[in-house]
């Protein structure tokens, strides 16, 4: 039997959470991000692809190569933050195919149409970023999500064989309240959405 969240875990996951530039002198633990990722991967992706393949920036050294890749106004978030994820794509993840869709032979899908495979690969991972924003959240972690940085440097640098493309970034911690700015305005049903 499927039951709502409540609304404490409404708040958690979506009208209570912020995007966090400011961060607490607070480590975020191997066991945290583990339970994230085991949390994130029940996400649905396109015939269970699961593209994303997530690099946890935690280590100084790290951090260095990261930082000239960082826009100006993303510079200060992303020093301070405990962890920055580079949420990126396998171009190849149809390899994992066999295991992850066995019912079916999708790795054909895919290989014999490459404009079709890098669409998949973009969207499921951006879908599974998005999984892991909810699911940081659920595990009392914030989220600062970006995509102010220069790309093809993120992945000369940390992904040089080609392999894995970056889509975006997220800032993990645990967010300062102290930095927060009043929430900005969301758009309302009648603007965003339409019946047919």
């Amino acid at each position: 039997m499927i039951e709502t969240l409540d609304e404490a875990g409404r708040q958690l996951l979506f009208t209570g959470a912020r995007t966090h530039g400011k961060w607490l002198d607070k480590p975020v633990s191997d066991d945290a991000l583990r339970a994230l990722w085991d949390l994130l991967k029940w996400g649905p992706t396109s015939a269970n692809c699961s593209p994303a393949r997530i690099l946890f920036v935690r280590t100084q050294e790290a951090r260095q190569r990261l930082m000239p890749a960082i826009s100006a106004g993303n510079i200060e978030k992303t020093r301070t933050a405990p962890v920055t994820a580079i949420i990126g794509f396998d171009v190849k993840f149809y390899d994992k195919l066999p295991k992850l869709f066995p019912h079916a032979d999708a790795r054909s899908w895919f290989t014999d149409d490459p404009e079709m495979a890098d669409a998949t690969a973009r969207r499921s991972s951006a879908l599974q970023g998005a999984y892991l924003i909810i699911a940081a959240r659920a595990l009392g972690l914030d989220c600062g999500p970006m995509s102010g940085f220069d790309l093809a440097r993120v992945d000369q640098e940390f992904f040089p064989d080609g392999q894995i493309k970056t889509n975006f970034l997220c800032n993990l911690g645990y967010g300062d309240p102290t930095g927060l700015h009043p929430r900005s305005p969301r758009l309302d049903f009648d603007e965003a959405c339409r019946f047919v």
